[in-house]
Formats: C-alpha cells, structure tokens, sequence
C-alpha cells in the first residue's frame, strides 16, 4: 500500500511540474501577442467626406460604430436609426460613415451627392467618411484593420453587403461584429453596448 502511494507521488510530481510551467508559458505568450503585436485603432486615419484627414485617435475614449453605408440599397433607411442614436449618445458614442460602392453600385455618388444626401434625407450629423472600398486590392486602412484578426486581435469578417457594423470599445478594441439588419435598437446591439 505504501509503495503505491509513494509511486503515485513520484509519477505525479513531474506531471504537476509540467505543466505547471506550460500553462504560465501559455498564459505569458498569449498577453505577449495581445499587448505587442497588434495594430492599434488610433493609428488609423481615413480622409473625411469633405476631404480632411481624420485620425481615429479623435475618438479615443469613446466607443465606435463603424457603418459601411449606401444611398441606394434597401438598407438605407437605417440613416435615421443611426442619426438618432448619434444624436442621444454622442457624448460617449460615435457613428463612423463610410460609403462604399462595392454592392451592386449601390452608392454612385460624389463626396457630395452623398453629404447632400445624407444632410437632406436623414439630417446627417455623425461623421462621414470619403467613398470607400471595405474589401479587395484597394481596401481602406480602416476597414483593413476591422477584418484582418493579426491587426485586430479576433475578427475576419468582411461586410457582406451594406450597413454591417463594428463596434470598438473605449480602449480602442474591436469587441462586436454585426450584419446589415442589425439596428441601433436590435437586443443584441444594445447588449454588446454594455
């Protein structure tokens, strides 16, 4: 009896040791990677619609909603969701527009044509960015970050299809993904909020 509890001690002494040290290792390499080898949010800079260059480091504590937007799709009604929640929570929110035409065209426009819009439609007040491209060769910085998870940590998605959303957390982190019928109101948006 005692030579098998002896024995179990034995054989289990280097099984604890093992991975003991593996699981630090583990632990220390993954807060390594999170900490070190991300690109951060606010380095970004995209030009704005009326052609200024805007850094996200404007927005540093403040939580983020990136819209790939469009004038012409079935989606575009959403401007008035988006414009109202902006205008409620704009002290601790921000509303990030980025027309793109890579949807069926469904956004031809100038920089203009899509600001007068936008302002005249759905009283626009959130900032708007300059014409985009949300995926392929000429993919925006911005948008490059959101779905590329070695810059951003965890996400590959890229929008399927207009008005898919991204919200960034106050520290600058993309926390949430979220797909075109998905509004300002929707249960699972005001969830992930919290």
């Amino acid at each position: 009896m005692q030579l098998k509890v002896i024995l179990a001690i034995i054989f289990s002494i280097p099984v604890w040791f093992l991975s003991f040290f593996n699981s630090n290792k583990i632990s220390s390499q993954s807060n390594n990677t999170l900490q070190h080898n991300l690109t951060s949010f606010y380095t970004l800079s995209e030009l704005s619609i009326d052609g200024q260059t805007i850094s996200m480091d404007k927005y540093k504590n403040k939580k983020v909603i990136v819209l790939n937007v469009a004038s012409k799709c079935g989606y575009t009604s959403q401007y008035a969701d988006w414009q109202a929640f902006y205008e409620k929570n704009k002290d601790k929110v921000v509303v990030l527009g980025f027309p793109c035409n890579q949807f069926m065209a469904q956004e031809p426009g100038t920089a203009a044509d899509i600001e007068t819009f936008c302002q005249k439609n759905y009283g626009v007040t959130f900032p708007m960015f300059a014409k985009i491209d949300v995926k392929g060769e000429h993919q925006c910085s911005v948008y490059k970050w959101l779905t590329d998870l070695s810059q951003n940590g965890w996400n590959s998605n890229v929008p399927a299809w207009n008005f898919n959303k991204y919200l960034i957390d106050e520290n600058g982190r993309l926390t949430y993904f979220f797909g075109s019928k998905i509004r300002p109101d929707s249960p699972e948006f005001l969830e992930a909020l919290k």
